[in-house]
């Protein structure tokens, strides 16, 4: 073996993200101080972003079964029935350093990666969704960032023609320094066509398929668990570079490969490339691997062992074949113009060993590097609670009218149609909701079935109170769903948090997943495959806590579906829920008000949230319902204005509170809907709402092409869509002139 034991110092072992003690752990698993290609192969399997070594303690205690559920949490992606022999597959992953450093790659191979991760399991993916949280609109580099990303998702995305049909953005200080993309997809897939990543059968075949081996992306998986610093634009050549074209040849060979019984295991070349692959594909099936590196598509000469096994290329796979099938697999990846080579074998050693030119650079024990990681259990505490703040005490700094004009124009509110007409959300012709609504629908081909999508979180709220905050991204994932009419089926989440070594900040995380797992149970809405991202901060300040759901339902028939549009006249206007005015952590109090203490976040009653939406479901499904939203960011008004401007209709508003009108229209209280039904059909709403004991108010009419409120002033929905829809663009012309 090729000895370089000599060139590891404790400088080192540092640059590779390790500490003295895990260094120290590494040699007792050897047996003897590892070289520099086995410190590299620890180094990226022990990062936090592969091993979890933070969070595997407390992501055990969320829920993640149920009879949905085909696949939970340890593979590719989750895995849930959605009847007649179907699966919906989908998870959701960050490429937030990479993007922050390197915007349009970091996002383009960021929405890449996660598709990988979906057809890896046999499904085509059919949506793509994201979540984005950029700094200040202020900060230097806000615009830039945002236009890079942008273009990334859209530019993997269209290419490689799978539709993005939704996602947030939102706008916050805490991102100055560290933006966060997290790129979700969902495929589809016969539940007879599976595929997972465990690796079986003494001598079969490991093959190496898709785009050749580089040197981009090397530690892109350690770069990912450390906080940034002034520094971080030089770690530039961490971030991978993606084609999406080669992606689109790598989906269909694989897919028609899948056609076959040849596959025994398959495995996306992600984070930590060759490395992760191999070692998860064996460890998994509690078998060895032999890789032979000189057999290695590479397009770069002179590539070390260390290289090739940290390199983080796109648009690769590592596969386990059936003996004999290799030729019939070769053919149909040369067909498709793309790389094919049997670079291995399965041993029965539960040992990785590695040949190059020759010679074994790395013979390593399996188990260490991929169950052997340590897992600590950091010390946490939590946050303090707020007081809760009573809207009387909040002078309104303007009119009602006033405040929802301003409000619709902020950065958190304002349209996002900037940026997702940029994206072609039709392509494959099977997206029915477009983005902007609650929630995204794509028709299960073929079928009158449809899938809803949603991806949410409210970081201000997870901030101010970590367990209620994680309750409320769960949960309006969930009212997002049921606003159309669909089922909630599961979640996948992107755990987004800052330096997990800084007790209030491991603090944050525990209550998070803590209240994240209590609405979980409460909804039968289990976890069934996520990421986290941990050390995202720069020069010591983190990002606020940002959990941030995906969430998937499902519709039998997709035109009993509805959507927010107020889009017809002499609509009765109810709302379902009560509403007590809470502003605390409101945009209202935050944007308007301006005020620096912010309160304690609305709380969330999650036997309340399950019994109104499953009642607004039913009725919905009963025809009783036109159009639907769930109350949000900005309150009550905010979501009355979005329905009114989505359907270019108006509202004479008759409802007047008694008290502090500020707090009933903008008060961000949970558990809410607006919804939109004729006059003889909003009378059995009431009359059923009554019987099931939940609050169900009359706020008025659809009417006109105005908001007019029961005190004679009123706002031109035009203007309002004018306000609301301008910002972004008006935002953006300066980077883009």
């Amino acid at each position: 073996m090729n000895d370089t034991s000599s060139e590891i110092t404790p400088e080192v072992v540092a640059e590779h993200g390790l500490t003295k003690d895990e260094y120290a752990l590494i040699e007792q698993h050897m047996g003897r101080t590892p070289n520099m290609t086995e410190l590299g192969v620890f180094s990226v399997m022990w990062s936090e972003h592969c091993s979890y070594k933070s969070s595997r303690k407390f992501l055990a205690k969320l829920p993640t079964s149920g009879p949905q559920v085909i696949q939970g949490p340890g593979e590719n992606a989750g895995v849930i029935h959605i009847g007649d022999g179907m699966a919906a597959i989908f998870k959701m992953e960050s490429h937030n350093h990479p993007s922050f450093i390197e915007p349009y790659q970091g996002a383009a191979t960021g929405v890449g990666g996660i598709m990988r991760d979906v057809f890896t399991m046999g499904a085509r993916p059919v949506a793509n969704m994201n979540a984005l949280r950029f700094g200040s609109p202020d900060h230097p580099k806000t615009k830039h960032l945002v236009s890079g990303v942008v273009s990334g998702i859209g530019g993997y995305g269209n290419c490689i023609g799978v539709p993005t049909v939704g996602g947030e953005v939102n706008f916050d200080p805490s991102y100055n320094g560290n933006i966060l993309v997290n790129a979700m997809c969902v495929g589809l897939a016969q539940t007879d066509k599976i595929f997972y990543a465990t690796a079986s059968g003494i001598g079969a075949p490991v093959v190496y398929v898709g785009s050749k081996t580089g040197r981009d992306g090397i530690h892109g998986a350690t770069m990912a668990s450390a906080e940034f610093d002034d520094a971080s634009d030089e770690k530039r050549p961490t971030v991978q570079v993606g084609d999406p074209f080669t992606e689109k040849l790598l989906l269909e060979a694989c897919l028609e490969l899948m056609a076959s019984d040849a596959i025994i295991a398959i495995q996306d070349m992600g984070a930590a490339g060759l490395t992760s692959s191999s070692v998860e594909m064996a460890s998994k099936g509690e078998i060895g691997i032999e890789l032979d590196l000189d057999k290695v598509p590479c397009r770069e000469t002179f590539m070390t062992a260390y290289e090739m096994l940290l390199s983080e290329s796109q648009e690769r796979m590592l596969m386990v074949l059936k003996p004999g099938r290799e030729g019939e697999a070769e053919e149909i990846f040369h067909r498709w113009g793309l790389d094919f080579s049997v670079i291995g074998v399965l041993t029965d050693t539960k040992r990785m060993v590695i040949k190059h030119e020759g010679s074994v650079v790395a013979d390593m024990p399996l188990a260490p590097l991929a169950d052997g990681a340590p897992a600590y259990n950091r010390p946490h505490v939590s946050t303090p609670k707020r007081d809760v703040i009573d809207s009387e005490n909040v002078t309104p700094p303007c009119d009602d009218a006033t405040a929802l004009m301003r409000l619709m124009g902020t950065p958190d509110l304002a349209s996002r149609r900037w940026i997702w007409e940029q994206y072609d959300h039709m392509v494959m012709g099977d997206t029915i909701a477009r983005p902007g609504g609650d929630a995204a629908m794509v028709r299960v081909h073929g079928t009158k079935k449809a899938l809803a999508i949603s991806t949410d979180v409210t970081p201000r709220y997870c901030y101010a109170d970590p367990v209620e905050g994680g309750k409320q991204a769960v949960v309006e994932t969930w009212r997002n769903i049921s606003a159309t009419g669909a089922l909630p089926l599961a979640i996948t989440n992107c755990l987004n948090f800052g330096n997990p070594e800084r007790p209030e900040i491991m603090g944050q995380f525990v209550d998070c997943l803590d209240g994240m797992g209590q609405a979980c149970i409460a909804l039968d809405y289990p976890v069934v495959s996520g990421n986290v991202s941990l050390y995202n901060e720069t020069n010591g300040t983190g990002i606020l806590p940002t959990p941030a759901i995906g969430g998937v339902g499902l519709i039998e028939d997709y035109e009993t579906s509805i959507g927010l549009a107020m889009d017809q006249k002499e609509l009765t206007i109810l709302v379902l829920g009560e509403t007590k005015g809470h502003l605390g952590c409101s945009l209202y109090l935050r944007d308007l008000v301006g005020a620096s203490e912010l309160g304690a976040p609305p709380p969330v009653d999650l036997q309340l949230e399950r019994k109104t939406g499953d009642f607004l479901r039913a009725h919905i499904q009963a025809g009783l319902i036109h159009c639907a939203h769930d109350v949000a960011d900005g309150g009550l008004l905010v979501a009355l204005a979005e329905m009114a401007m989505a359907g270019k209709t108006g509202c004479d508003i008759h409802y007047q509170p008694e008290t502090a009108s500020h707090g009933f229209w903008f008060g961000e209280d949970q558990g809410r809907y607006v919804i939109g039904a004729t006059k003889e059909k909003s009378n059995k709403i009431i009359e059923l709402a009554k019987e099931a004991n939940i609050e169900c108010l009359s706020l008025g009419v659809s009417a006109g092409q105005d908001l007019t409120f029961a005190n004679g002033v009123s706002i031109s929905i035009t203007d309002l869509r004018k306000t609301n829809e301008n910002w972004l663009p008006n935002y953006m012309s300066s980077e883009l002139a």
